[in-house]
């Protein structure tokens, strides 16, 4: 993959694109977890997020990147 992606004669960073699909998939493994109840076992959900959010997005750009 490139370095940077022209989006309407902008060039943004190619880690935009696996940035906003570690959104997405924090947002399905958000509405799961908090539809089964499952925040109930975490210490801190809020801390949980983020740091599960790091993991998804460290995992996704150093094997697709």
């Amino acid at each position: 993959m490139s370095r940077e992606i022209a989006l309407g004669g902008v060039l943004v960073p190619g880690l935009l694109v696996w940035f906003v699909l570690s959104v997405a998939l924090l947002l399905v493994f958000d509405w799961i977890v908090g539809r089964y109840g499952l925040y109930r076992y975490v210490w801190h959900p809020a801390l949980f997020r983020v740091a599960f959010f790091a993991c998804i997005f460290g995992s996704i750009a150093l094997l697709l990147y």
